[in-house]
């Protein structure tokens, strides 16, 4: 089992910088955050750029993986973004993990004026926007003319990567997904899969849908002809109710009701002072000292 830690991007960098520095020492395997433009209670307080902030955490780390957990077509092209995220890639040298989402339908979906979309319509543009950059990140061929695609949703026209990747064939996604649909795109684009469970299921009833929602992520990657075991399975374990962090007995308890539903990867929140994730740092020190043994 590997273990994440998501940094939300709120604090001013030098206490930023203190953590995610801390994160690397810990031992943790990946560090990520959020890409939001702002996010749902904690709407009114500092909130700052993702690519930015991992790029400045890049640089004083060397070893960690960095990721974000995830990007949106709700306000990003793929032309534009992969540019950053190559570029991101390559400062950090090839430790960069992109986690993509259909997007939600909360502050960033209607930010820039944009219309209410359908269901369909949000998973059609989620398709085009990791088809997208599946293709973009792959690099041109020299002498291709650049890349080029058209679709009901982005379009690129002779697009310029310039440069070599760091990760070959691509920097890995790790694709968001707890409906058929979008779990196919997982299976077919992801090196990763991430789910947070059923949206609202608290306690027995989460655990329940995050059992439900691993058996049918392994139907959808049998059905497009993937290895469901070839795949990394991540779970945000602080999504049902339950922060991971409250004590060592709790983050152990999530840890192993993760690893027995099949999944690689868990994912916690690194503790904020008060209200959502609140919690002690102590706790995240002493949940630290245990990941070697979780390997």
């Amino acid at each position: 089992m590997r273990c994440g830690i998501t940094i939300l991007p709120q604090d001013p960098w030098p206490e930023a910088r203190r953590k995610w520095m801390a994160a690397e020492e810990y031992g943790f395997d990946a560090a990520w955050t959020y890409d939001h433009l702002s996010w749902r209670t904690l709407a009114d307080e500092p909130w700052h750029a993702t690519i930015p902030t991992l790029t400045a955490a890049a640089v004083v780390t060397s070893t960690i993986g960095l990721g974000v957990i995830v990007s949106s077509p709700n306000f990003r092209h793929p032309v534009p973004f992969a540019k950053e995220v190559a570029a991101l890639d390559e400062i950090s040298g090839g430790r960069f993990r992109l986690g993509v989402g259909p997007g939600g339908t909360g502050f960033d979906a209607y930010v820039l004026g944009l219309p209410e979309l359908s269901p369909r319509e949000r998973h059609d543009r989620f398709a085009e926007f990791v088809s997208g950059l599946d293709l973009l990140l792959r690099h041109e061929l020299p002498g291709s003319g650049g890349v080029s695609f058209s679709g009901d949703w982005f379009t690129a026209v002779s697009a310029r990567m310039v440069g070599a990747p760091a990760q070959h064939p691509r920097v890995p996604f790790v694709v968001a997904a707890n409906g058929p649909k979008g779990m196919r795109v997982a299976a077919e684009y992801g090196q990763g899969w991430v789910t947070t469970g059923k949206d609202g299921a608290v306690g027995e009833e989460w655990w329940s849908s995050v059992s439900d929602l691993a058996g049918r992520f392994e139907e959808a990657a049998l059905s497009v002809g993937a290895d469901p075991l070839a795949i990394d399975r991540s779970l945000m374990v602080d999504s049902g109710g339950a922060y991971a962090l409250d004590s060592i007995d709790r983050f152990d308890d999530m840890v192993g009701r993760a690893a027995d539903l099949g999944f690689t990867d868990v994912i916690t929140h690194w503790p904020r002072a008060d209200g959502l994730y609140a919690g002690s740092e102590d706790i995240l020190a002493d949940v630290a000292d245990r990941l070697p043994g979780l390997r």
